[in-house]
């Protein structure tokens, strides 16, 4: 198991904005950043991280916590994993005490598969570096590529030897699983024989977004007719071909820096830029674009360029996948290699500075590229031409951007010589298609969404108690520490016998205001949730006098750390923004946080009065004479109303 200090060490050193800045394209939103957020598909930013507090929420998932919470979720790590990950990122030294047997035996399907992949890596990478079959077969087939050291070790490639069981009887050697080595594809099992899937290919591990191994590319080099040149893993619960980009994790802080993603096919292209100095290249790994694999991209950048070799029935192919970056919003360029070369052979020829000169000479917006494609396929021929127009009508049809649309429709009709207002005519037409068959799909649907919307019309009671609680689990989490003047309320007759507020100003921290007011009526909170945290924030600050929410909510267990984050973040949510520059300066609730603490405990109090009054007023009747009950109803209807005057409240 990791001791306690490393944990420590990792809290203390590592930079939320830092970690998720690796996932997630971030930008600056007054104190705070927003983002896209990279659990659900959407095209408003709703995803928010406080550098302050070290805590993250998305509102359009729920979802919530601190640096290692963020991990978890996006990258399904155990907490472990999460914690082994930052302390790498960190360069933080690892100390482990012993795990019992028990304990390794716990460990998941998922994590076994993934210590079984990591394995694999390394064994065929010192196969690659170690073994004279690796040397002689494996690294002189990559040096011929001319990938030099440094790259061979950065995309830690290996090989596997030309023999049907080297690499499982070494796996089970070391005390690797059949079970998992099977469910990862790296051995394959048939009745009571097994062999290794990727004998005598030179291998490229796949990696997530986070690094870790998820499965492996194989090509083969000997002249074997009935063998496929490429071999990728088999779908498995870790990994899923559709969902990943080959060298995503090699590119991702580069795609971030460099606002632009280059995606080409192999991935001998990727490692190849990669050498040559242009590292925010991926590819997708000789499949078809998905939208999936789009939206990886879309975390980081909104803009794409796709490399094509000089292949013309492999980029109208290709082609394909345009319409899919353009439906998830995002800009998209394409830039084309001379005949007979590909992204590969032309960035190993070429020195950095030409190839970046090349990429941004020609490097064509979508629609100019389609257009001079498919206008060579049409030549003179009319009817083609309709189609080509159509087609490219159909691309530009699902850009998401009105003004963007208008644009390209205005390019397309001077390349392809045709009037504004047929193009536009033919969008509204392809638009008002796409309509009515959204509408015949969700016909039903909307049948059943229209009868609830008419017969039930009832609005979602606000549970006045809740919001209350909240509010004083969140003025603890944000001021605790605060000393400041308050006003302290007590109640006192007047000269004719009337309840009435009297006050005087006192000198106090807010969390000893808050325990004491609470203390004085005897106030319990009914949320069990809330309970629990109030008397954690309790016991933290009389540990430490202080409360740090960042320790605070790594120390937490994950659903009270969750509802801490809901918390802070919905407050941080609504922050007005850079309005000075506009010369309006908005109160700031940390200038009035005595009145903030004694407003939301009269508000208590108030309620509860209230909730007191309906609760004796309902064992009293019209013909009830019991004058105890009723003088104590009265009593408190006064206390009520002092109260309410107070709060500038109607009765």
């Amino acid at each position: 198991m990791i001791s306690q200090t490393t944990i420590n060490n990792v809290f203390e050193t590592a930079r939320l904005e830092e970690v998720i800045g690796d996932f997630v394209q971030l930008k600056k939103a007054g104190s705070n950043f927003k983002g896209l957020s990279p659990f659900t598909d959407e095209r408003s930013p709703s995803f928010m991280v406080s550098p302050a507090k070290q805590i993250w929420k998305d509102f359009s998932s729920g979802k919530g916590g601190n640096v290692v919470a963020f991990l978890m979720e996006h990258e399904h790590f155990t907490y472990p994993e999460a914690i082994k990950y930052l302390a790498k990122k960190y360069n933080i030294e690892i100390e482990e005490t012993e795990r019992t047997n028990e304990q390794v035996a716990q460990a998941s399907e998922r994590e076994s598969m993934y210590l079984v992949s990591e394995y694999a890596q390394k064994y065929f990478a010192e196969i690659l570096h170690e073994h004279e079959q690796g040397k002689a077969i494996g690294l002189t087939y990559f040096k011929e590529r001319g990938f030099n050291s440094e790259t061979i070790q950065k995309f830690k490639l290996g090989y596997a030897l030309d023999q049907w069981e080297a690499f499982t009887k070494e796996a089970i050697k070391n005390g690797y699983q059949l079970e998992f080595l099977e469910k990862t594809g790296l051995t394959i099992v048939k009745e009571t024989k097994q062999f290794d899937r990727f004998k005598g290919r030179v291998l490229f591990p796949i990696h997530s977004m986070s690094g870790r191994v998820l499965g492996f590319g194989g090509r083969i080099l000997a002249n074997d007719k009935k063998a496929a040149k490429y071999l990728n893993s088999p779908e498995s619960i870790i990994y899923h071909k559709s969902k990943i980009l080959y060298g995503i994790y090699q590119a991702k802080q580069s795609i971030a820096k460099e606002d632009n993603c280059y995606l080409v096919e192999g991935y001998t292209d990727v490692i190849q830029f990669h050498q040559t100095g242009i590292q925010n290249v991926v590819a997708s790994s000789g499949t078809a674009l998905t939208a999936e694999q789009i939206r990886l991209i879309n975390r980081l950048t909104k803009n794409i360029t796709i490399l094509f070799d000089g292949d013309a029935a492999g980029m109208r192919a290709s082609l394909r996948g345009v319409d899919l970056i353009l439906e998830q919003g995002m800009n998209v360029r394409i830039c084309t290699f001379p005949e007979g070369e590909d992204p590969d052979s032309f960035a190993k020829k070429t020195p950095y500075e030409e190839l970046v000169s090349y990429l941004e000479n020609n490097s064509n917006d979508f629609i100019t590229f389609k257009a001079g494609v498919l206008s060579q396929e049409a030549k003179n021929d009319p009817v083609k031409k309709a189609e080509t127009i159509r087609d490219i009508i159909t691309s530009i049809s699902k850009i998401p951007d009105t003004i963007k649309r208008e644009l390209y429709i205005k390019e397309c009709a001077r390349i392809m010589d045709i009037s504004e207002e047929v193009l536009f005519s033919t969008l509204a037409q392809l638009s008002n298609a796409a309509i009515r068959d959204d509408k015949k799909k969700s016909k039903q649907a909307q049948k059943s969404f229209d009868v609830v919307h008419k017969n039930t019309q009832q609005v979602k009671k606000v549970d006045e108690q809740y919001e209350l609680e909240r509010k004083i689990i969140q003025i603890l989490l944000l001021y605790a520490t605060t000393e400041t003047e308050f006003e302290e309320y007590y109640l006192k007759e007047d000269d004719s016998g009337v309840l009435i507020l009297d006050k005087e100003l006192e000198l106090n921290t807010v969390h000893q205001k808050v325990f004491l007011s609470l203390q004085e009526d005897e106030v319990e909170f009914t949320n069990e949730l809330f309970q629990i945290l109030y008397y954690e924030i309790v016991k933290h600050l009389q540990q430490d006098n202080e409360l740090q929410i960042d320790t605070f909510i790594n120390d937490l267990a994950p659903e009270l750390a969750s509802e801490v984050t809901s918390i802070l973040m919905n407050e941080e949510r609504y922050v007005l923004n850079d309005w000075e520059r506009q010369n309006i300066y908005p109160i700031k609730k940390e200038d009035n946080i005595g009145r903030l603490v004694n407003e939301n405990i009269l508000n208590l109090r108030r309620f509860l009065v209230t909730k007191k009054i309906n609760e004796l007023a309902k064992g009293v009747s019209l013909e009830d004479s019991n004058a105890e009950i009723i003088q104590e109803i009265m009593d408190y209807t006064s206390l009520k109303k002092v109260l309410s005057e107070k709060l500038n409240r109607v009765l």
